[in-house]
Formats: C-alpha cells, structure tokens, sequence
C-alpha cells in the first residue's frame, strides 16, 4: 500500500506539473491573460503545438498598457 503511494506522485504528479506548466510560469509572472493561458493550456495542451504556444505566450513578456496605445 505504501509502495502505491510512492509511485503515484512521480507518474501522476509530474505528468500534471509537466502538463499545465505554461499556466504555472503565467502565473508566477503575473500575466494579464492568466486565464486565456490556462484555458489554452486546458483544452489544446493535449497537443503539442497547443503546449508550446501557451508556453511561448506564458513566458512572453507583457507589452505596457501605454506602448500599447501610442503604436
């Protein structure tokens, strides 16, 4: 039973921090499109190219509020 358990986090536990490590990195850098990067992540991380433009977009460094209007 203890064996169970031991074996559980490194299949389980990684394979999921591996899975929505784009929202991860969004969220520890405090994206403004948090939760368009997790939705993305969610449903199309499945997919490769989905994970890695999430990740892309997640480590991405956010354009200022200002810059954005004097283009």
């Amino acid at each position: 039973m203890v064996l169970a358990h031991f074996f559980f986090f490194p299949f389980f536990g990684f394979g999921t921090f591996l899975y929505f490590l784009p929202s991860i990195v969004a969220l520890a850098r405090s994206k403004r499109d948090l939760l368009a990067i997790f939705l993305l992540n969610l449903f199309l991380g499945w997919s490769v190219i989905g994970w890695i433009v999430a990740l892309v977009w997640a480590a991405k460094s956010d354009v200022p509020a200002a810059a954005r209007y004097y283009r």
